[in-house]
């Protein structure tokens, strides 16, 4: 790795999306010089301008703030960053393959393939996209293989655990650290980039470098299983009469359980968890390990049932016709506070709503243009209130604030059919009721 010098460390960050993008201004405002390398001509000139490529809260501030100050720059040429940067993380996405449940690693290789014929000199590679056990040493081989200064490129992994909508709070104070390391001085140097939220206490675990890859996915793996639990007592509680809010409160103060994760919706959905759990259980069938692709098999299915489940209910709501029904849809993104729509429950409901015959309208505060991109054939209104005209039946399906302060008195008016199904189990059932509505929240009595 390069000579500890006096001058702050030189941070490259490969991948400047969710993850990069955070990743980047994050670690300007640890105080350390900061490069971005993205290749998207479109994304470069937003960051170069201090706007992040993506709706995520207090991002766009803090990368104008050190844009603004020289801490922070972004370019596509590789050659700034390859002898320039202490450490280089590499961010890029991992996405589903299309011909199976496994990871599409075409990044993760194209950043080695353009990176590795540059470094001259011993240096810090740090993975921290979502990856399948095993890649890192891929990775390894490849670089020691590629680079000039071969055996002196040590990779190391170091998993992010931002949350959509979180994810500056996350990046600048995460609840804990994974250094997946192969020496102590890869340690050292990532305890000296870390340095600010382990001086505020964040606790650090050191491991190997398979731990640290199985880390990310046994975390989504476990928090996709919790959802999809509450989800399948969601069902029990339809069937008997029980409330699953009052539920999930009474299983929550157990603290072997926990409240976190568990509420009862749509299910989950994004551009990690789905496609996460699904790499997870891609990689568990390579290794023979059988037990975890049944339990994790069973998990997507709930979730995917939980979807199928919505379109039933709508379709008794709407008195068994789709066809000459309007229905509303409240919410595009996968949850509030971000304007992602990878797997977003809410679109996936309106689209199969959409196929049955029925006429969607569709409105979300942050997603409206990546839903149109997504799903073009849906129709679109500019405010909740206007997307409610006319509708036979209105699905609240992201849980954004606003949503949750209509006035149904209001909306009573002008209405075909007073329906409100309920997906997110979030709005005030007797406020509706006493509106006139028909209020319908899966596994609410």
């Amino acid at each position: 790795m390069s000579e500890a010098t006096s001058r702050p460390l030189r941070i490259a960050v490969i991948g400047t999306n969710y993850l990069g993008a955070n990743t980047a201004a994050g670690m300007a405002e640890f105080g350390f010089d900061v490069v971005g390398v993205e290749i998207d001509e479109h994304r470069l000139k937003l960051l170069n301008d201090g706007k992040a490529p993506l709706y995520e809260p207090g991002l766009d501030p803090l990368l104008k703030k050190h844009v603004d100050s020289g801490r922070l720059r972004f370019t596509k040429d590789y050659t700034e960053i390859a002898d320039w940067a202490d450490v280089h993380f590499i961010c890029v996405g991992t996405p589903q393959l299309e011909s199976s449940e496994g990871a599409d690693l075409a990044q993760v290789h194209s950043v080695v393939s353009m990176l590795a014929p540059l470094l001259t000199k011993p240096t810090l590679v740090v993975g921290r996209s979502t990856v399948p056990v095993g890649t890192s040493k891929v990775v390894e081989a490849r670089f020691h293989a590629e680079a000039p200064a071969a055996t002196g490129i040590e990779i190391a992994w170091q998993p992010e655990f931002l949350r959509e909508a979180h994810g500056v709070d996350d990046t600048l104070h995460p609840d804990r650290l994974v250094f997946g390391v192969q020496s102590a001085e890869a340690e050292a140097r990532l305890r000296e980039v870390f340095a600010t939220p382990i001086g505020e206490g964040t606790p650090v675990v050191v491991c190997n470098l398979p731990t640290a890859e199985l880390v990310k996915g046994g975390a989504n793996a476990f928090l996709a299983t919790k959802i999809s639990f509450i989800n399948a007592l969601a069902e029990m509680a339809d069937a008997t009469g029980a409330d699953v809010t009052q539920l999930a409160d009474a299983l929550g103060y157990d603290k072997r359980i926990g409240r976190g994760m568990l509420y009862a919706g749509p299910g989950y959905g994004g551009g990690c968890l789905p496609k996460d759990l699904r790499a997870f259980m891609h990689r568990a069938g390579e290794l023979g390990v059988e037990e975890v692709i049944t339990l994790l098999r069973e998990v997507d299915d709930i979730n995917q049932r939980r979807r199928a489940g919505l379109v039933d209910i709508t379709h008794e709501m709407l008195g068994g016709v789709w066809m000459g029904k309007n229905v509303t849809v409240l919410g595009a993104a996968f949850k509030a506070g971000t304007d992602d729509v990878r797997d977003s429950p809410a679109l996936d409901v309106a689209g199969r709503i959409s196929l049955h015959g029925a006429t969607v309208t569709v409105y979300d505060p942050e997603a409206m243009e990546n839903a149109r991109r997504v799903r073009p054939t849906l129709r679109y209104a500019s405010s909740a209130a206007e997307a409610c005209i006319g509708a036979h039946a209105v699905l609240h399906l992201t849980e954004w604030p606003e949503f949750r302060e209509l006035d149904p008195a209001a909306l009573r008016g002008s209405v075909e059919s007073p329906v409100i199904i309920d997906a997110r189990l979030l709005l005030d059932a007797a406020k509706w009721r006493a509106a006139g509505w028909t209020y319908r929240a899966p596994g609410k009595p």
